[in-house]
């Protein structure tokens, strides 16, 4: 027998399981399902014995999922607000066009009612917390040698987290938030903007608004939107509903404007197996779903699109109505297309 089989046996599993039994019947862990996920999370961890790893790939896994359990406990503290993740310089002054574009952006969507994320850090990210406040904040911190780990407002609150791994704070924005604000900024910024874009791309994360803003007068994102279209659509690396992905605000407040349009009618979406599974905040008519049909039969693997309830399998929202189809998981920046024309209904 294998000796990471040891943790697959009956035996072993019955230990467990009575392990997590005990723990659970003091708390509120819930279904069977998570049950069997968090065995599957001790089994793996046990597998490191016989598997024999180093010190230094033991303390990263440790850290690593020490870091998400905090974290995810902190952002679930605060479940109902929708959120917005903002990126951008932490060297931004503060008297830059970019720096009070970001103040005016982030007061206005914590006045809608939404709760701000940024990196903590100075530039940019301090002024992603200055325009909401410390209340309406969350800060998501990158331990570095180099920079003021924290700015004023944020420092000290309990919605302050601090990673030592860019790849697990990099998960928490894009997982915690219903929408990104990208303001310009160097390699980190360029960092995070693109893999949030490959991330929809390739349906790897939800489909979110992502809003490319500046100062007045600045045309950073122009520039940007240039070497897209010329570097990569023209040489074909990108598709070219792939630009659609993002969208790039005249002003702040039209930022915010763009972000609520989002969710007008549209609230959110996952896969049952193939089909995806498109949450309404109201029911589309026939006529609606035939115009949709009509225009995105691209995004079809097979069949039509179809109004219902919820799956079986769906344990949230189970009260709103679904737009459904079995869809071929490409082309993306269609999804994006079939949003925006829900949205216009």
């Amino acid at each position: 027998m294998r000796a990471q089989s040891i943790v697959d046996t009956p035996e072993m599993q019955s230990r467990i399981d009575a392990l997590i039994t005990e723990v659970a019947s003091k708390t509120t862990l819930g279904s069977p399902s998570k049950q069997r996920q968090i065995r599957d999370l001790i089994g793996s961890a046990l597998k490191l014995i016989p598997d024999g790893r180093d010190m230094g790939e033991l303390k990263l896994i440790t850290a690593a999922v020490k870091e998400l359990r905090y974290a995810y406990r902190i952002f679930g503290q605060y479940p109902e607000p929708h959120k917005v993740t903002i990126f951008g310089s932490a060297r931004t002054p503060k008297d830059h066009p970019d720096y009070l574009a970001t103040i005016d952006f982030s007061k206005a969507i914590a006045a809608q009612g939404w709760m701000v994320i940024t990196g903590a850090g100075g530039g940019i990210m301090e002024a992603g917390h200055v325009g909401p406040g410390k209340e309406k904040s969350f800060g998501v911190a990158i331990r570095l040698p180099f920079e003021q780990s924290t700015n004023e407002v944020i420092a000290g609150d309990s919605k302050l987290i601090m990673f030592r791994y860019f790849f697990t704070r990099k998960l928490m924005f894009i997982s915690q938030s219903e929408a990104v604000a990208l303001f310009p900024g160097g390699f980190g910024t360029m960092d995070e903007g693109f893999e949030l874009l490959t991330l929809v791309q390739t349906g790897k994360a939800g489909m979110v608004p992502i809003v490319l803003c500046q100062g007045e007068g600045e045309s950073f994102w122009q520039d940007f939107d240039d070497f897209i279209r010329k570097g990569l659509l023209k040489r074909g690396w990108v598709s070219p509903e792939d630009p659609g992905l993002y969208h790039i605000a005249k002003d702040p407040a039209e930022a915010v404007e763009h972000i609520l349009k989002f969710y007008r009618v549209y609230h959110s979406s996952r896969y049952v197996k193939d089909d995806l599974v498109i949450r309404l905040k109201k029911m589309l008519t026939p006529e609606q779903l035939d115009t949709l049909n009509t225009n995105f039969a691209s995004l079809l693997k097979e069949g039509k699109m179809s109004l219902r309830g919820p799956y079986e399998v769906e344990d949230d929202h189970r009260d709103m109505p679904r737009l459904v189809f079995t869809h071929h998981r490409r082309g993306y920046g269609h999804v994006r297309r079939l949003i925006d024309a829900i949205n216009e209904f």
